[in-house]
């Protein structure tokens, strides 16, 4: 790969801080309070710190060292480090060019969320339909969508120091203060019932972090295990090439090993906060009941509640989405990064054409996906058990289906055609000491592929078929 067409990191806080704002986006924000409320509290927090380190470290470290040892990104690092095993990069490919297609449409629905809440319409926005009516227009969330598409666009068509690097050192911080600013606001939040009933955010929080073994079965615990393996495996970027891409960036004498440790405190401490700031706030107004609202929770159930917090929800609000969408740009961001990566390689085009050539595709690509919810309205049945849209075919194809098959298959590539020593004399070779290198050797090469098998074959509903 040529770096002068490429770019490179500037300094280890730009890699950090942007290899952070892939990992923290939306999943942190609404997905992974849902699982910790509806996984017992505390012990799916203990569960998830466990898998960051050892089964996320796994993980990340094989894409980052990968990408850096290659010097290549996903499309030619399997082919770098083994001719055979080129068809691996490929097929890696082919998940951030799904995601893609609609990630602007859900930046797109939060950018409207702004707009109603700085234009004094968040009254609106907390009625029963709102969401679903936005959705299903026809216009509105096509233009949304196309302004988030091209601020994405225009941050990576500056390149990677100009624009990702510099975006993120801006926006990081920002996000991270929000977050801490509406998480110590929660646990002061105190809300009566028409019946009487007192509920605050501070009761709210020992929830969150209190473990409840309430109905505890070995079965549950798989589960919880389970949610806790895809929350974490969606969360850090992995199996999309996005990290062997940044990886490429990394020059030879930064320290990878420090470096991993910083992306995994941060998206660690950003979704735990995102749960203190989202569980606390829905229990204080909604109890336990409005716990349960899954993908719903952000754009359905948290307005309600702002509007009933009077005039700082409104405050409160803003803030919220703003943070949001901070957190959805950047990782959009290193979405469409990796897909220009690759399209560079490819066709040997330089970086503001090839920006060009996919913001030109996508933005029809997110038009396409946005009329599905309208024009092109279906429902399909899927092996999972849900009803998907064409938004919802898209994330299915790829969060659900090759993720997991890709990273399972990985993890076999490196644990045992590779070998492990190819990475930690990777992770070693900037003269620093890569202090879990027994961890990641048994875990690449036994838990990890299994874990992985299992995984694919839930996240597909392969056991629902199976077991139905």
């Amino acid at each position: 790969m040529d770096k002068k067409n490429t770019g490179a990191w500037t300094n280890q806080l730009g890699f950090v801080l942007a290899a952070a704002g892939s990992a923290v986006g939306v999943g942190n924000i609404w997905r992974f309070p849902y699982l910790v409320a509806k996984d017992g509290g505390g012990l799916f927090l203990l569960v998830y710190l466990v898998l960051v380190l050892t089964f996320g470290y796994a993980l990340l470290v094989s894409d980052l060292a990968l990408g850096r040892g290659t010097q290549s990104n996903s499309i030619r690092a399997y082919k770098k480090a083994d001719k055979k095993w080129n068809f691996l990069g490929k097929v890696t490919c082919i998940v951030p060019a799904l995601i893609m297609t609609y990630y602007a449409i859900i930046g797109g629905w939060i950018l409207k969320y702004i707009v109603v809440y700085f234009t004094g319409n968040s009254t609106v926005a907390s009625t029963d339909g709102y969401f679903t009516n936005f959705i299903t227009s026809v216009y509105s969330p096509i233009i949304f969508a196309l302004i988030f598409m091209c601020i994405t666009a225009w941050v990576v068509y500056l390149g990677i120091d100009k624009g990702i690097e510099k975006v993120s050192k801006i926006v990081m911080p920002i996000l991270l203060l929000m977050i801490i600013i509406i998480a110590v606001f929660a646990l002061t939040l105190k809300h009566t019932d028409s019946n009487g009933t007192v509920r605050t955010g501070l009761q709210g929080f020992l929830i969150y972090i209190t473990p409840n073994f309430e109905g505890l079965t070995l079965g549950k615990f798989l589960q919880i295990v389970l949610d806790a393996m895809s929350q974490l495996f969606f969360s850090l970027s992995v199996a999309m090439g996005i990290m062997i891409t940044y990886g490429s960036y990394v020059p030879k004498d930064v320290n990878m090993n420090k470096s991993v440790q910083q992306i995994e405190l941060f998206d660690t401490v950003v979704a735990f906060l995102a749960g203190m700031m989202i569980i606390p706030t829905v229990f204080a107004f909604s109890g336990t009941d409005g716990m349960s609202a899954g993908p719903g929770l952000v754009f359905i159930s948290l307005p309600k509640i702002f509007n009933e917090m009077g005039s700082i929800g409104i405050f409160i609000g803003i803030i919220f989405f703003i943070m949001f969408a901070f957190a959805a740009l950047t990782s959009c961001i290193s979405v469409l990064e990796t897909l220009v990566a690759n399209v560079m390689e490819f066709f040997n085009l330089k970086r503001k054409n090839a920006t060009l050539w996919l913001a030109v595709i996508y933005s029809i690509a997110t038009v396409i996906v946005c009329l599905g919810y309208n024009v092109f309205y279906f429902e399909l049945k899927l092996p999972n058990g849900s009803t998907a849209q064409l938004l919802d075919l898209m994330d299915y194809i790829s969060n659900s289906f090759l993720m997991p098959l890709i990273c399972m298959i990985s993890c076999i590539f490196i644990g045992w055609v590779l070998k492990p020593d190819w990475i930690i004399k990777e992770m070693e070779s900037s003269g620093d000491k890569m202090t879990r290198k027994g961890l990641y050797a048994v875990m690449i090469k036994y838990i990890a592929p299994f874990v992985m098998f299992v995984l694919f074959l839930q996240s597909a509903g392969i056991f629902n078929l199976i077991f139905k």
